[in-house]
């Protein structure tokens, strides 16, 4: 394989795409109800769910519990399913609110709070592309 191709099969047909042979959109995956796009959603919950349970461990519990990014923000289905049993850890949602998608989602008896922060990941790479450059070129005039 060429490096163009590694890149393509890493960048464009991997993760949700590649298990699912249809999209690495959520929502998509949600509507279509194929056997190949419930696959590739449960494997999703289950890593997800496999690493929360792990940093739990490593870190002897967890005081909060936040949902950003394009599924984190917009899949309250997938936050339910991640957070499904996990009421042993103090994880317990308040299913209107995450349905609604507050900031808040999880329920007031709750020992972890559960937030959803909006996130402009574009956003953040330019700013901190901006601040690098800067730093660079600072760097070079002092020099």
């Amino acid at each position: 394989m060429s490096v163009r191709e590694i890149e393509d099969l890493l960048y464009r047909r991997s993760g949700l795409k590649g298990l699912s042979d249809l999209s690495h959109d959520m929502r998509q995956l949600e509507a279509a109800g194929t056997p190949a796009a419930m696959q590739a959603i449960e494997y999703f919950v289950f890593r997800t769910r496999r690493e929360l349970g792990a940093m739990a461990a490593i870190l002897g519990g967890v005081d909060a519990l936040v949902f950003c990014g394009g599924i984190g923000e917009n899949a309250w289905r997938i936050r339910e399913r991640i957070c499904q049993g996990f009421e042993w850890l103090g994880i317990e949602l308040d299913d209107l609110r995450n349905q609604a998608g507050q900031i808040v989602i999880s329920s007031d008896r709750s020992r972890v709070r559960v937030f959803i922060i909006h996130t402009n990941e574009e956003m953040m790479i330019a700013r901190h592309t901006a601040r690098l450059l800067a730093s660079a070129r600072r760097s070079s005039a002092a020099a």
